[in-house]
């Protein structure tokens, strides 16, 4: 998909096919001479009407405490089909290219459930980005997982990769976003997923967030899942798809709980090591500058934490690692609305926000 595509001529699009063609006249018109569609934040669509591609809305329901609009939509491609949810705050404007966030949920969670426990509409509000939320599909995982542990699912443009990255860049086109400032975050199978589509879609996303999740291929299939949930090493964990992953690597930012009986803490500095500028560099066979390191130890929401930070020789933080003492598996510092979150902790969606903000995508 053309991300340039001016936003006028895709709600032009939209007004074409529910047959309102002189508000269609009018829109292109309004695009070619550099004009905006109406404002994102103001616009209503009703159910089954087209926004962009193949993306159609299911249902627009605002979530208790959420001022903004919270639209459900249906996409699909070669690879299936899955719902998303994407959060509009009130304050958004489509003149304004605003940041995406792109959040998946863990296992047995939704968009729903997946946004209450992390709060991050709430700060969609505060700091002026849309965030959108991809649904697995209970068809696809009985316990609505994303298939990060299966070869067929870890690779660009196929699997469940391809919708993710296909709805990330439906979002980005339907709301005239900031190409630049995209962002992927997960919790366990949803982190993991995240890892991958950092590896497999470098020029996309321009950080990543993980938390409490895997490295990019730490499994092949389902035992081999399990063993690398229980911290088993694998030779295979350490690769990194030479043929997509960025010279540069992507800056990626790691929570985990030191308590996880869920996925082994030690697959947190698998991430770290394997999303590091060093790899990536290896995976094509070029030098790399050292990297400088600051351990930080400290307390946040009653919990202890230590955290890591890594800058390149610009002094830029290109990773941070946060190890959560007395955690589980769960959001750090989330919210009792949700699931598979704990209040207790350092705030992982500030943080994550924070870490992100400080990065563009130069690719």
């Amino acid at each position: 998909m053309n991300l340039k595509i001016p936003v006028g001529l895709l709600e032009a699009t939209r007004l074409v096919r529910g047959g309102k063609i002189r508000e269609a006249t009018a829109a292109i018109q309004s695009a070619l001479r550099g004009g905006g569609a109406e404002p994102a934040a103001e616009r209503r669509y009703a159910v089954g009407d087209p926004i962009e591609g193949f993306c159609r809305v299911v249902d627009e329901r605002p979530r208790r405490h959420d001022p903004g609009r919270f639209v459900t939509c249906s996409y699909s491609n070669g690879a299936g089909a899955r719902q998303y949810k994407t959060y509009i705050p009130a304050t958004h404007r489509a003149n304004v290219a605003a940041p995406l966030l792109v959040m998946l949920h863990g296992c047995k969670q939704g968009p729903d459930d997946f946004a209450a426990a992390t709060r991050m509409n709430s700060l969609a509000e505060e700091h002026g980005f849309i965030v959108v939320y991809p649904a697995q599909s209970g068809k696809a995982n009985v316990s609505k997982c994303w298939n990060w542990f299966q070869g067929q699912h870890q690779q660009r443009d196929v699997g469940e990769p391809s919708l993710i990255a296909d709805i990330t860049r439906e979002v980005v086109a339907a709301y005239g976003l900031d190409a630049k400032r995209v962002y992927i975050a997960g919790l366990s199978a949803g982190g993991a997923m995240s890892a991958v589509m950092g590896a497999t879609y470098p020029e996309l996303y321009a950080a990543v967030g993980v938390h409490s999740g895997l490295a990019y291929a730490a499994a092949r299939d389902l035992p081999s899942a399990f063993a690398a949930m229980r911290g088993e090493k694998s030779k295979r964990v350490r690769r990194r798809p030479r043929d997509a992953a960025s010279a540069n690597g992507v800056p990626t930012i790691v929570f985990h709980g030191d308590s996880d009986t869920t996925v082994h803490p030690s697959n947190l500095d698998d991430v770290v090591e394997q999303a590091s500028p060093e790899a990536a560099a290896k995976a094509h066979g070029n030098t790399f500058a050292q990297r400088e390191r600051d351990v930080e130890r400290g307390e946040a929401g009653g919990r202890a934490y230590t955290r890591t930070t890594h800058r390149d020789a610009t002094g830029k933080t290109i990773m941070e690692q946060w190890l959560v003492h007395g955690a589980a598996h769960a959001w750090s510092g989330g919210s009792v609305e949700g699931s598979y979150s704990d209040p207790s902790g350092p705030d992982a969606s500030r943080e994550m926000l924070r870490f992100f903000l400080q990065h563009q995508n130069t690719r």
